[in-house]
């Protein structure tokens, strides 16, 4: 079985990720390397390299489900942030651990963040299991980042948020980069977010229609 996972991975890679112009070497490799039918349930190991997002959570106690999203826009997003061997990453919405492994291979420290506890402890045996010693899971709300460890050289976050929080912005190092996917649906765009000088400034990469990540809904002000 773990032979044809390996093929599936070949494919998964020809067919998906380099047909929409992802060409990073390391990330390739990354892809190539990491088993994706270890982040999600026993009963979903078949469907780990299928062309679509696979939902990981249902969302019980009213925090919205979650996926583990689509390889080829995944892949695009992390092609964006042009992680070096040399960067901290700060990947919010974790979820079952495989961005944080697919980004264990592409930079030198990775804080992988979740709001679910149930989530973030798969993926801390998940990761354990596949040696990235170089990810350190911690739970807590998403759309706070955090600060502890800040600041990263990129930010990483896992769904479509409504608008990107100023708490996140403020948590870029010098030159670093944000990568997040602002709308949902058909409306979501990618965007990278950089900071130099001390201040941040955004620009449209490409469109991205992914999952939208709970706790990022834009508060509304009541109107008269």
């Amino acid at each position: 079985m773990s032979a044809d996972f390996s093929e599936r991975r070949v494919k998964m890679v020809d067919g998906q990720v380099r047909t929409t112009d992802v060409t990073s070497a390391p990330l390739i490799e990354a892809m190539l390397s990491v088993p994706r039918e270890a982040f999600v349930g026993d009963g979903q190991r078949d469907l780990a390299y299928i062309d679509e997002d696979i939902r990981i959570s249902s969302g019980a106690n009213g925090g919205g489900s979650r996926y583990l999203m689509e390889p080829s826009p995944l892949a695009k997003l992390l092609q964006l942030a042009e992680i070096s061997a040399g960067d901290s990453v700060l990947d919010i919405g974790c979820g079952t651990g495989y961005s944080a492994a697919l980004l264990s291979k592409l930079a030198r420290s990775v804080l992988a963040l979740e709001s679910d506890s149930a989530l973030a402890d798969g993926a801390r045996s998940a990761l354990a299991v596949l040696a990235c010693d170089n990810v350190t899971v911690v739970t807590g709300p998403l759309q706070q980042g955090h600060a502890a460890k800040a600041p990263y050289d990129v930010i990483f976050i896992g769904g479509s948020v409504e608008e990107v929080p100023a708490a996140l912005l403020d948590q870029l190092a010098e030159e670093g980069r944000l990568v997040a996917v602002e709308g949902q649906g058909n409306s979501g765009v990618a965007r990278l977010f950089f900071k130099t000088g001390g201040v941040v400034t955004g620009r449209r990469a490409f469109n991205a229609a992914i999952k939208p990540l709970p706790g990022f809904e834009r508060t509304h002000a009541f109107e008269f």
